[in-house]
């Protein structure tokens, strides 16, 4: 990889009920640059938060002394979990090959959402189901993650079930303790197999902001290159047989078209389901910023448009 991470903002569909001293709006009042609304004074109130306009034509208008309080939307910082895939599929392809490494790619995408996180003064955690044994999950904190995200994505195998992101959303639920309203949750897959909708909407019901970061190879996985009459070498995810395969012109145009209405498809489903999902085709931190940004932009322009 070229290039370091750098924060992308991240832009909440709900306000968020998270850390104190952070920089998103709360669901709460307090300490903020967001005005909530005014209310009478009370003798507990300082000072500094009388608003004088206010209290003088409130005043004038009564003809008595009136004193008008602004209160504000609590400022606070969101907790953010990272769930990776790490089913066989996700170890496509090897960094020698001239196509996307999803491991790599999933590296570089995994320290863009902590990096953001952490910008946003949050705290982010992580979860999969790599090993065969139970869930591995690192709560969500401010400092050290990254560096064990990090390792963890560097050493952990590629041998979790056909339903290990189902499995992973499931366990998720049983933290929500550690994981309040408003928290973000970026999801790491291919999406090559569907999540039932009934996991997703599960996991919407917690009032978490499910966001899914859809990693395929833009030649073999979005699409499909054109070579008719190549002799293939095929291997199947997670395993050693390579097999020979002549792709003729109607395979390959058959080929190309199911992958790209496969992708079109998935992404309306998750759209459908109000998810805001993430198309990633490189592991360049550069375009994965702007992959990002571009996320970060269209919610923003939602929230403007559901005001």
């Amino acid at each position: 990889m070229t290039g370091q991470p750098r924060p992308f903002p991240l832009v909440p569909r709900w306000r968020v009920a998270g850390i104190p001293f952070g920089e998103q709006r709360s669901i709460r009042r307090g300490p903020g640059s967001d005005v909530a609304g005014s209310r009478a004074y009370r003798p507990d109130d300082p000072v500094g938060a009388i608003d004088w306009r206010a209290s003088a034509r409130l005043s004038s208008a009564r003809g008595s002394d009136e004193f008008v309080v602004r209160e504000y939307q609590a400022e606070e910082a969101p907790r953010v979990v990272v769930v990776c895939d790490r089913r066989p599929s996700m170890e496509l392809y090897p960094p020698s090959l001239p196509w996307l490494s999803k491991p790599a790619a999933v590296a570089a995408v995994a320290d863009a959402v902590a990096v953001s996180a952490l910008a946003a003064r949050g705290e982010v955690g992580y979860l999969d189901l790599a090993g065969g044994g139970a869930p591995f999950w690192l709560p969500p904190r401010s400092r050290g993650t990254r560096a064990d995200i990090e390792a963890r994505l560097a050493e952990a195998p590629f041998d979790a079930p056909p339903d290990g992101l189902e499995r992973a959303l499931t366990d998720l639920a049983r933290r929500r303790s550690d994981l309040p309203s408003g928290s973000f949750v970026f999801v790491i897959s291919d999406f090559i197999a569907p999540i039932a909708a009934e996991t997703w909407l599960r996991a919407r019901s917690l009032r978490w902001d499910i966001v899914p970061v859809v990693v395929q190879d833009p030649t073999w996985e979005q699409s499909f290159p054109e070579i008719a009459g190549v002799v293939v070498p095929v291997v199947e995810a997670g395993g050693d047989d390579v097999s020979l395969v002549r792709v003729g012109t109607r395979d390959a145009r058959d080929l190309r078209r199911t992958h790209e209405a496969r992708l079109r498809g998935r992404l309306a489903e998750l759209s459908s389901l109000g998810l805001d999902s993430v198309l990633v085709g490189t592991n360049e931190p550069l375009e994965i910023d702007h992959a990002f940004l571009v996320w970060a932009e269209q919610r923003r322009q939602g929230r403007r448009r559901s005001r």
